[in-house]
């Protein structure tokens, strides 16, 4: 598309005039490619707007600003670039962005260390007496006193093991300080570790917050949602909220409704995050009432079978007194 063939956000501000017309005061025509002045169009590259086309290379030739179509073409890929650059660390420096790392980091940690005890464990077992399985066998395997080159080496793997195990410890303590401050109504509801790999899997909190409550609810479960829909597996009724006690709690013939209970709200808390960033209280008083309903159904079912039973065998004794 042409300069000319509409407006551009990224060509002018508000104002009417080009990006290119907002240099730093004293900026003299011919002068280009300070600091200050890249860092002027970039802004306005990304916060600018125009309300209608115009032939911006002719205008910034005139006002000096290019010596012709090509140069002006070059300057304005430099901006662009420079803006998307200051847009991606922003996101990347965001708090959610944070927490995406940090719950990353933790999973990484986690299965790290689980594989290195394995190891340790295995080789320490040919190297020693009596040794405990998991991250407890290889911590006492990594308090051990070496005295061959082989056993140095076993025991620092064990060692190398216990301390990804305290970094993922460290790095959950992180997450349950960062989560309420990024999303209150999300880690009061779900949990902080919950509440972070939703966050993950949705690839951010503005993105969960626009996901539907059905969404939602498979959110970690796409292996399964694809089969489905290839006609290979029956749809699943939850994924990572399954975790949950609401949902793994829930007895297995109402894991369903409970799922789609818990999914509704979880989407209203996201939304309140991103959008309020206000605790809402009406939320959580919801969820707990309706999880009630649902677990009460058990209580009913079982009061029915109860007097099912007594009557069949009210039944049974006057058969027998007859």
């Amino acid at each position: 598309m042409s300069d000319t063939d509409g407006p551009d956000a990224n060509e002018a501000s508000d104002d009417g005039s080009g990006w290119f017309e907002a240099r730093p005061s004293g900026t003299a025509d011919g002068d280009v490619g300070t600091e200050s002045d890249d860092a002027a169009a970039a802004a306005r590259v990304r916060d600018g707007s125009a309300a209608a086309p115009a032939d911006w290379p002719a205008r910034a030739v005139e006002a000096g600003f290019a010596g012709d179509a090509d140069e002006y073409y070059d300057r304005l890929n430099a901006a662009t670039t420079r803006a998307t650059r200051e847009a991606v660390r922003e996101r990347e420096r965001a708090d959610d962005a944070q927490l995406i790392h940090a719950v990353r980091a933790m999973d990484d940690c986690e299965r790290v260390a689980n594989e290195l005890a394995e190891r340790a464990v295995e080789w320490a077992g040919s190297l020693f007496d009596e040794v405990d399985p998991g991250v407890e066998g290889v911590r006492a395997i990594a308090a051990r006193e070496p005295e061959s080159e082989v056993e140095r080496r076993a025991v620092s793997v064990a060692e190398r093991a216990a301390e990804l195990d305290d970094e993922r410890a460290a790095l959950a303590e992180t997450i349950g300080r960062i989560a309420p401050a990024v999303a209150p109504n999300l880690t009061e509801m779900a949990g902080a570790e919950l509440a972070a790999r939703l966050i993950a899997l949705a690839g951010g909190l503005e993105p969960l917050a626009k996901k539907p409550s059905g969404t939602v609810q498979v959110l970690g479960a796409e292996d399964a949602l694809f089969a489905h829909l290839s006609g290979r597996a029956p749809s699943p009724k939850h994924g990572i909220i399954y975790t949950h006690e609401f949902v793994r709690g829930t007895r297995p013939e109402d894991r369903g409704s409970a799922a789609r209970a818990f999914a509704g709200k979880l989407s209203l808390a996201a939304r309140a995050d991103h959008y309020a960033g206000e605790r809402r209280e009406r939320l959580h008083d919801d969820l707990r009432e309706r999880m009630a309903t649902i677990r009460a159904r058990a209580d009913e079912d079982g009061a029915g079978d109860a007097v099912g039973d007594d009557a069949g065998a009210e039944t049974e004794a006057v058969t027998d007194d007859e």
